[in-house]
């Protein structure tokens, strides 16, 4: 029986720290590996897949700068880094054969094609994979806040933030095992109870342009599928 996906093209944001697992370095074959074939999995299903890595495998801004590091040098540091990310998640999607294109919001041919929406919308029309590179170009901002960007440009229909934890929940719920985990929630409910999801540059441009963000389990290997499915039990959808 065909199966029936509630989206058609989303963007999905993972963390720098996926790609290295469990291990010390900054990547993990293995770590690399299972993401592949998560989102391969998703993509012979006939979904559209624009993709931003972080860059905390390799560097956060935000440590440079807090050790006396000038922010705007810290940041584009950064930027850097998630090309870095990119190319390794380019390489390993195009071993398994599944087309990958890399964007960069910065200017580095012949490393990666500059951003382009109408190419990147076509790249996904055909089933490849378009990773998005280089933040947003300028400093202060999070790699969440390229997601966002990046998934409105490419008309996605909504943002899957990749995690650690089964959706959302009312307080840590390591520290709190009694907390409240939400299926669904508001944009406002969120912000009135102060949950952080995104930052808040890019959790205001998602509220203001009703784009859903789905906070999901990323270890568990369907995951990715029950939630392009509409299946919440492991994910906490906001709109």
């Amino acid at each position: 029986m065909e199966k029936s996906y509630k989206y058609k093209r989303i963007l999905l944001k993972i963390s720098g720290e996926a790609l290295k697992g469990q291990g010390q370095t900054s990547f993990s074959a293995e770590a690399v590996s299972l993401i592949i074939d998560k989102v391969k999995t998703v993509i012979d299903n006939g979904i559209e897949v624009a993709l931003v890595c972080g860059a905390g495998n390799i560097w956060r801004g935000k440590i440079g700068s807090g050790n006396g590091m000038d922010r705007v040098t810290a940041d584009y540091m950064g930027m850097l880094a998630t090309v870095m990310n990119a190319l390794c998640l380019k390489d390993a999607f195009d071993a398994a054969g599944v087309g990958a294109e890399v964007q960069s919001s910065i200017p580095m041919e012949p490393v990666a094609n500059r951003f382009n929406r109408e190419t990147a919308i076509k790249a996904l029309q055909r089933g490849k994979v378009v990773i998005f590179a280089g933040g947003t170009g300028s400093p202060f901002f999070t790699t969440d806040t390229t997601a966002a960007l990046r998934a409105l440009e490419t008309d996605c229909d909504a943002v899957l933030k990749a995690t650690k934890v089964d959706g959302i929940y009312s307080a840590d719920p390591v520290l709190y095992p009694d907390s409240e985990r939400f299926e669904t929630i508001s944009f406002e409910e969120t912000l009135s109870r102060k949950l952080a999801i995104m930052d808040s540059t890019a959790f205001s441009m998602c509220r203001d342009n009703e784009l859903p963000i789905i906070v999901f389990n990323f270890s568990d290997p369907e995951s990715l599928e029950q939630v392009l499915e509409g299946d919440t039990s492991q994910a906490t959808v906001v709109e």
